[in-house]
């Protein structure tokens, strides 16, 4: 009898099986990328009351900015690839906000990051990326992005070896971020309601994969590009494409319309909302507000459909307070 029971007790599953695992409380880094709130913009278009204007706030992705969702899967994708081995120091070009979330992400999980770019990015984004112990290599601000560009290829053709080149340019899995993500969330945030897209042009990954999906979803929906009006601007992390490298994920095709701002009406924006709707704003993210405001004056309001425009706003004003133009 004795011998049965332990039989029977050494077969018993329930016995050895092990206890259900407790999920542990808070968010790590990567969770806590994406699902960003999506603000409302009455005051800008309280002449035009029926339309919705609409700002997804990159600015609580935890590297500040819209491009930790392209960086998150970069990075994600070279480990998946096998082309960013362990060992290999990561390498892009950036103008600030995509090195700022490599470097997070570097020291979040213990790799080496190699950034170039321009001289005259804001004292806040050197800092930053001093405090998260990137290595900068800096390039003439006379030639802007391009010039940083150039320089990443180079090292990168030089020591092909020792770097992961991440090419935030040319590589898919950036605008592949916001096809799965970025897009996803507007479209839930929305009720799908959305009418119009609006987004400012730099690599152009958020506009690419965000217009992609955006279009399988309803391909009523307006995507309008919006990018300087000029090779010499200072809307930083934008692209003039027309004197730039553009980029190999870039598709001039997929916009409905593509349309240019002066940088003086970002700076004029950027004011107007720190003062009318206590919302501290980046140069990009104000320059996409404007031009959705100039979309919102240009719609015919007469039909049923009320418009709902929405726009990224990249990132928040605090890496630009040392600018001038607050206070010109």
């Amino acid at each position: 009898m004795g011998q049965s029971s332990a039989k029977l007790e050494e077969a018993s599953p329930a016995h050895h099986a092990p206890k259900p695992a407790v999920p542990r409380p808070g968010l790590s880094l990567l969770d806590r990328i994406g699902n960003t709130p999506l603000l409302r913009f009455d005051e800008l278009t309280s002449h035009l009351p029926a339309v919705t204007l609409l700002g997804k706030a990159e600015w609580h992705n935890p590297g500040g900015s819209v491009k930790d969702r392209a960086a998150s899967n970069i990075v994600a994708e070279g480990r998946r690839s096998g082309k960013f081995s362990s060992g290999k120091i990561l390498l892009d070009a950036t103008s600030g906000n995509t090195g700022i979330a490599y470097a997070m992400l570097g020291a979040a999980e213990g790799f080496p990051v190699t950034l170039c770019m321009p001289q005259n990015v804001s004292a806040e984004r050197k800092k930053i990326l001093s405090v998260y112990g990137a290595d900068i290599i800096y390039t003439d601000p006379g030639d802007g992005s391009d010039g940083a560009i150039r320089a990443a290829r180079e090292l990168a053709a030089k020591h092909p070896d020792l770097y992961f080149y991440a090419d935030q340019y040319s590589n898919d899995a950036n605008w592949l971020a916001h096809y799965h993500g970025t897009a996803n969330e507007i479209w839930q945030q929305t009720q799908g309601r959305i009418t119009h897209f609006v987004a400012m042009l730099g690599t152009s990954g958020t506009f690419m994969g965000t217009t992609r999906r955006l279009k399988e979803l309803n391909p009523t929906i307006r995507c309008i590009s919006l990018q300087p009006d000029s090779s010499f601007h200072g809307i930083e992390g934008a692209k003039h494409m027309a004197t730039a490298i553009v980029p190999k994920i870039y598709d001039a095709t997929l916009a409905d319309e593509n349309l240019e701002i002066a940088t003086e009406e970002a700076y004029a924006m950027a004011r107007r909302v720190a003062r009318e709707c206590g919302l501290l704003l980046g140069v990009s993210a104000a320059a996409g507000l404007a031009g959705s405001l100039g979309v919102a004056e240009q719609l015919d309001l007469s039909g049923e459909r009320q418009p709902v425009i929405v726009t990224i706003l990249c990132d928040s004003g605090d890496k630009y307070l040392s600018e001038r133009f607050w206070t010109e």
